[in-house]
């Protein structure tokens, strides 16, 4: 539920505000390194609780909005400069932006490994510079659901938070982060795949598919091996400050990972998922199994 001051006003979620402190002390830290003028620090100081009040704050970063899409599958994976699409498509020559895909996968008892079956937030591609939009936008709010929700949703906290401004030029550009385009555009550099399939009407046909990256299930699966990982090591340390004659506890582990890397020394154009692990993912081991031949004694007589 969304608290009320004594007034009856609708209190920010503590969330929120505690973003924007966050970003004001880390611009501080930036702008006070060299300041040593009393004067120009109560002036730093000042200029910092307007510059990041709601009622400025906000229009700034609803226009920055714009410069990133929400993606389940980004295609910067594939190619970093995939988004960017030299092609001609629907009569529009190059520079088109490749359509940000959000899958909208249900959950089903299949035994698949498949977006829907794996519960992830989605992930952002874009502008490196307005990743922290991104970041805003994903808040949890005290109802554990996300500011973007609640904004989609004019929940009451939505229209108490964007009230600082013109409420719909507010919405209107965070919404901007997963407004889909009215036709599907791919770019050269993705992998194509065609892909046969059978119309009663046209007969033989085919699609054009694009193979993407899954970045939310990639890095669940790198969360989850890690955490393997941590418990295995954190037993066998625990283990070795024990009695030496005691058995070890049992414990889990992975081996043959390799560790494969998106985006060099500039992981953030990647994705925003792709920025918080340092451009690291996981790859197991897929290979079919070897087998030992038995040697065979003939029997003697």
């Amino acid at each position: 539920m969304t608290k009320c001051d004594n007034k009856g006003y609708i209190m920010t979620d503590p969330a929120i505000t505690e973003f924007l402190a966050e970003r004001k002390t880390e611009w501080l830290k930036k702008k006070l390194r060299r300041v040593t003028n009393k004067t120009d620090i109560d002036a730093l100081l000042q200029y910092s609780e307007v510059l990041f009040s709601f009622a400025q704050w906000l229009p700034r970063a609803a226009v920055r909005a714009g410069q990133i899409s929400l993606s389940t599958h980004p295609c910067t994976f594939t190619h970093p400069c995939a988004r960017q699409n030299s092609m001609n498509t629907g009569g529009v020559t190059g520079n088109n932006i490749a359509t940000a895909v959000i899958a909208q996968a249900k959950q089903e008892n299949d035994g698949f490994l498949r977006s829907g079956n794996i519960q992830t937030e989605p992930d952002a591609l874009g502008n490196a510079a307005a990743l922290d939009i991104y970041r805003f936008l994903m808040l949890k709010m005290q109802d554990n659901r996300t500011l973007l929700t609640h904004i989609d949703e004019e929940s009451s906290l939505a229209k108490s938070l964007l009230s600082h401004g013109d409420y719909s030029v507010l919405r209107k550009g965070f919404l901007q982060v997963n407004t889909g385009k009215k036709s599907a555009v791919t770019s050269s550099k993705i992998k194509q795949v065609y892909f046969p399939v059978f119309d009663n009407i046209a007969g033989d046909n085919y699609h054009l598919l694009s193979v993407l990256t899954p970045s939310g299930i990639l890095f669940e699966l790198r969360r989850r091996i890690e955490f393997i990982r941590r418990s295995a090591g954190d037993k066998i340390e625990k283990d070795k400050c024990k009695d030496s004659k005691r058995r070890f506890e049992s414990f889990r582990t992975i081996d043959g990972i390799t560790i494969i890397r998106f985006g060099g020394s500039k992981p953030q154009n990647i994705s925003v998922f792709n920025n918080d692990n340092a451009g690291k993912a996981c790859l197991l081991l897929s290979v079919p199994p070897g087998f030992k031949c038995q040697e065979i004694k003939n029997s003697v007589c």
